[in-house]
Parts: C-alpha cells; sequence; structure tokens
C-alpha cells in the first residue's frame, strides 16, 4: 500500500537538500577568491561625492546648473532614471565590481519606488534641489599584473606618496596623470590586465566606490604606504625578508579606481593597444571631471612577492595578454 506520509517526507527532504546544495552554489558564485596574507601593499586617493546644494534663490528662471563646487559639479538634469549596468555580474567579466555596482543600484530603485508618494508632493524648491544634483556618475576599475621588475614604477609610486596633494582635484589629477605615464612607459612589462566600467546613480556612488575599495585592500596583508585625502601614514614589514625576486614568475599588481563624471566608454583589455588607449584616456581625465580616485598596489614590502598564482587567485578577472 502506497504510503503518502512517507512519499511528502521524502519530497520535502529532496526540496531541502536542493536548496542547500543552490545557496552554496550561489555563494561561491559571489564570492571574490583571495588568498590571506599574500603580501602587503600601498594606497594613494581622495575625492569627494559631496553633493552640490542648490542656491536659495527664487528666481529659478536664471538659475545656471553650473555654478556648482566641490569635485561633484559640472552635472546638470534631474530625476534617478536609469543609468543601466554594464558590465553585469556574470556577463562581460563584471566580477565583484558588477555585482557591487547592480547591488547599488537596487537599493536606489528600491528606495525610488518607495519614495514616490513623497516626490510628486515636491513643491519649487525640491525640484531646484534635484536638478542641482548629478544623474550619476561612472566607476572605472583598471587592474594590471606587471613582472616584478617593474621596481621603478613602485619606486614612483611610493614618491607620489610622500609628496602628492591627495587632498585636491588637481593633486588627483597629476596622481592619475603620472601613474598612467609610468605605465605607458614600461609596455614591457604588462602580463595581465581587465578594465571593469559602470555607472549608478549620484546617491549611491560614494557606497558602491567605497564598497570595491574595500574589496581590493582586503587583499592586501598590511597598507605600508598610504597617502589618502592628506593624511599621510607609513610604516615597515618586519615580517619581510630582503631580497631580489624572480622577475620571470613574480609579479606587481596595480589597481586603479576611479570616479568620473563623463563616460569615457573603455574597451575591455584585451591586447597591449587596448591597454595603451586605455591608459592615454585615463590619463587625459580633467580635474574638473575626475570625483574620486584611488590607486592600490601590491606588493610593497622589501623582499616581498607576489607570485602569478597568487596574483591569478586574488585578481580573478584577470587576463593574460
Amino acid at each position: 500500500m502506497f504510503n503518502f506520509t512517507r512519499f511528502n517526507w521524502f519530497i520535502r527532504k529532496r526540496f531541502c537538500s536542493f536548496l542547500v546544495i543552490s545557496s552554496l552554489i550561489s555563494s561561491f558564485l559571489l564570492m571574490n577568491p583571495s588568498l590571506a596574507s599574500a603580501a602587503s601593499g600601498g594606497r594613494i586617493g581622495g575625492g569627494s561625492f559631496q553633493a552640490p546644494t542648490a542656491p536659495r534663490s527664487q528666481n529659478y528662471g536664471g538659475y545656471g546648473g553650473n555654478n556648482f563646487r566641490g569635485y561633484g559639479s559640472g552635472y546638470r538634469g534631474g530625476g534617478i532614471g536609469f543609468p543601466f549596468l554594464l558590465p553585469i555580474f556574470g556577463f562581460g567579466g563584471g566580477g565583484i565590481f558588477g555585482f557591487l555596482i547592480l547591488m547599488s543600484i537596487v537599493g536606489v530603485i528600491v528606495n525610488s519606488v518607495k519614495n514616490t508618494s513623497s516626490f510628486s508632493k515636491s513643491s519649487n524648491s525640491s525640484i531646484v534641489s534635484q536638478s542641482a544634483n548629478p544623474s550619476k556618475v561612472f566607476l572605472i576599475q583598471f587592474q594590471i599584473g606587471l613582472l616584478a621588475s617593474a621596481k621603478e614604477i613602485q619606486r614612483k609610486l611610493r614618491e607620489l606618496a610622500s609628496q602628492a596633494n591627495t587632498s585636491t582635484s588637481s593633486g588627483l589629477q597629476r596622481i592619475l596623470q603620472d601613474t598612467t605615464l609610468s605605465l605607458l612607459r614600461k609596455p614591457e612589462l604588462w602580463v595581465y590586465s581587465n578594465i571593469e566600467t559602470g555607472s549608478v546613480p549620484f546617491t549611491s556612488a560614494e557606497s558602491t566606490f567605497n564598497r570595491i575599495s574595500i574589496t581590493e585592500r582586503s587583499k592586501l596583508k598590511a597598507e605600508l604606504t598610504s597617502n589618502y585625502s592628506g593624511q599621510i601614514t607609513t610604516s615597515t614589514n618586519n615580517e619581510s625578508n630582503p631580497g631580489d625576486s624572480d622577475s620571470t614568475n613574480e609579479y606587481i599588481a596595480i589597481t586603479i579606481l576611479a570616479a568620473t563624471k563623463k563616460n569615457l566608454k573603455l574597451n575591455n583589455s584585451g591586447n597591449n593597444e587596448q591597454i595603451t588607449e586605455a591608459l592615454r584616456i585615463m590619463g587625459s581625465i580633467s580635474s574638473n571631471d575626475l570625483i574620486a580616485l584611488e590607486i592600490i598596489w601590491q606588493p610593497d614590502g622589501e623582499g616581498e612577492t607576489l607570485r602569478e598564482e597568487e596574483l591569478i587567485t586574488q585578481y580573478p578577472n584577470l587576463k593574460h595578454l
């Protein structure tokens, strides 16, 4: 005789097992593989996502959209709109970068739906405030793996960290230009690279930028050199063993994370020509268009190394040239 109770129990058990397995697979897909304590690193950057405030004037007809202050200036147009994600997770090599941007957009859309009624009741003053805020920000993450013999570039980054002014937009623009020039002068050292771009609403740009930054900084055992928003810190790595690196099997990883007002439409790095073009375009970003910048490199400690398997594991989206 058929036992319906036992059959139902069996079906529920199989369904629960399926849910558990699906959750585990999803967790592995969303993980950003990294090796703990691979090597120390350094960091340079700064910027401001502070939204401009609308002038308190009743003469709305004479309002000008270019009279904004701070790094977030120069935007016109209102509303959140639909600045869709460019590198979607699972498509086009978006990786964790694309996933974080997607999550920020989802959050903004949810909040905008919740606040629909309040927007419909906005007064003239709120309309002016809306038009004063930027609609979206474009994010760029450029990553490159160099042969360990690129010590000159490491020294250049440390020099910039010790001298550069990271509290102004012009200072950040100089850092970006000097870094891209240093890379352009050493194409023979390029081995791996990856470029990811996306756009997010201005309201979530800072949190998205910070999440991506934290993801990259978490790959470092420590930040031996840091100059961020005018705050300079240096330290020594007591665990490092001074010595020469193997120039054929050890690498230096550099990440350039930038937030800009303009869509630069960079192609993903498939060859040296595309990397060259991308570096030239990034290096030419004006100080008025650069909202925030962060440059992270690894390793930074004397004698520390980053082997090929560590590089590939920590930076899984890198492509061999």
